[in-house]
């Protein structure tokens, strides 16, 4: 069925003006995005919080009774699912959708996982998961560069608005796992997944209602495909997803498609998926040459995140199950759920955000470098997992209980690196993104993390099988060399991403 016509807004098109600061000195369009990844945050770092110690605890517990380290495995592959779905979304928002609707809907199938997660039953986990991940990738990319487009490129704010974007989110991933933590441990996992579902429901409202200060909220797509063409990608893209799931479907019922299988699939796709990417934008026609030369500069930035992003996620498995098993979950007296430490990453998130912002408004054009942004922030998320190192060494197979600090303390280091490299990141991807690929190379962006969580599901399969010293010791050493690479190629960097300084 058609949809019927809507009314046109004559002002849906326009930029937003230069003199917009009604939000913290921002524009009011921030205040409406940023809401939406409150709720979006929420329910989706609340559900994973809650994930791993869901597949690990035992089938008569309410959970799935897998061994931890195939838990973390599969929440992984989950993660990789979810980025690598973010490049269809970029080309359905650039292409057919535009950004609002594709964010719109995104949202809706986000809601839709979730209160699918919450009937009891593990046919409708898989279900959730699914329509979260395919929800996740249209609304996550496209949301970001909506942020982008609030602000013209030479906008000294840029960097200081997603500073305040990402601490508004982080208010929902503090708020997440608090909410989900509690519920899960005493009325049950499902009940957890419940409250991810309200959240997002409570996203959509809010983004719906403050839809009138986003800029470009136009109803077809900036670079719409012809309508013959707009046809036969649809037939495509519908007829590639039936004949995917029927094969699926074959596979499984063969048992050739076992769990180890689908994620190992899933980290082979996160591989190829970029590579193919940057190959085919650095060959489009559409592609100017001065826009192929900062794109150059951009594969070191995805790199950079890769690296910083396979830490940043052990935060929701191995991190969780480290704390579940070996941490004690108390403080001055007070017991909490093992969950609550993935909120510590958010409130610390929370309060560092605006003090970054503030200091990068204040310093100007005497501010760091983003590479240099960037390279801090792998060197800390680095450093985060050589903390570790200390609290679990010379305990050998003992069962022991580390102190709460250790990993509040691993999660501030960690807090910082993802607010100067997210932030930064986003940030340089709207300036250095080709025009006909805007949305798309947001959704770039987010196949970094893909990959991160691709190499994730197959390094944390080792996870109870090493000491977690050496476990965390060799990951976060990997992590600081590869910021340290990114500071010895700063002058390059320097040279080639103009206009981000």
């Amino acid at each position: 069925m058609e949809e019927p016509a809507e009314p046109v807004d004559p002002e849906a098109d326009q930029p937003p003006p230069s003199d917009d600061h009604a939000f913290l000195g921002h524009p009011r369009g921030l205040a409406t995005l940023s809401g939406l990844e409150v709720w979006e945050r929420f329910s989706f770092l609340g559900m994973q919080a809650i994930l791993v110690l869901y597949f690990a605890d035992a089938v008569a517990d309410g959970g799935l009774g897998m061994d931890p380290g195939t838990a973390a495995s599969v929440a992984a592959a989950y993660g990789t699912m979810v980025y690598l779905v973010s490049v269809a979304g970029g080309w359905l928002a650039d292409r057919i959708l535009g950004s609002y609707r594709a964010v719109l809907w995104g949202g809706i199938l986000i809601a839709c996982g979730h209160y699918a997660m919450a009937v009891p039953t593990a046919a409708m986990t898989w279900t959730g998961l699914g329509l979260i991940s395919a929800g996740t990738g249209l609304l996550k990319p496209n949301v970001a560069s909506m942020v982008g487009k609030l602000y013209r490129t030479s906008d000294d704010r840029r960097d200081a608005g997603f500073a305040l974007y990402y601490m508004a989110i982080n208010i929902g991933a503090f708020a997440g796992p608090l909410i989900t933590g509690w519920l899960g441990e005493h009325q049950g996992w499902h009940w957890g997944f419940s409250a991810a579902a309200l959240g997002m429901t409570a996203g959509l409202v809010q983004y719906v209602l403050g839809r009138r200060h986003l800029a470009g909220r136009k109803h077809s797509a900036e670079y719409a495909l012809a309508p013959d063409a707009m046809r036969r990608a649809v037939r495509r893209t519908v007829a590639g997803l039936l004949a995917a799931g029927a094969l699926a479907t074959l596979l499984a019922a063969l048992g050739w498609l076992t769990m180890g299988r689908f994620v190992d699939l899933l980290t082979l796709v996160s591989v190829i998926a970029p590579v193919v990417y940057f190959a085919v934008m650095f060959r489009s026609p559409r592609v100017t040459r001065e826009e192929r030369g900062r794109l150059r500069p951009y594969v070191v930035l995805f790199l950079a995140s890769v690296a910083f992003n396979f830490i940043l996620f052990q935060a929701y498995s191995t991190m969780m199950l480290l704390a579940s098993t070996n941490a004690r979950t108390e403080i001055l007296g007070f017991h909490f759920p093992a969950s609550w430490y993935a909120s510590a990453l958010g409130a610390f998130e929370v309060a560092l955000a605006p003090v970054v912002a503030a200091l990068w408004v204040k310093m100007g054009r005497r501010q760091p470098h983003a590479s240099n942004k960037i390279a801090i922030g792998v060197v800390l998320g680095g450093l985060s997992f050589l903390l570790m190192v200390i609290p679990t060494s010379g305990h050998g197979g003992e069962a022991y209980r580390m102190a709460a600090w250790w990993i509040v303390g691993s999660y501030l280091l960690l807090g910082l690196g993802d607010v100067l490299l997210e932030t930064s990141g986003m940030s340089a991807t709207t300036k250095l993104a080709p025009r006909a690929f805007a949305s798309q190379t947001m959704a770039l962006w987010f196949l970094s993390l893909a990959l991160a969580n691709g190499i994730q599901a197959q390094v944390v399969k080792v996870y109870g099988h090493v000491s977690a010293p050496a476990y965390f010791g060799v990951n976060g050493a990997i992590a600081v060399a590869a910021g340290l690479a990114v500071f010895a190629l700063a002058p390059w960097l320097r040279r080639t991403m103009h206009p981000v300084h």
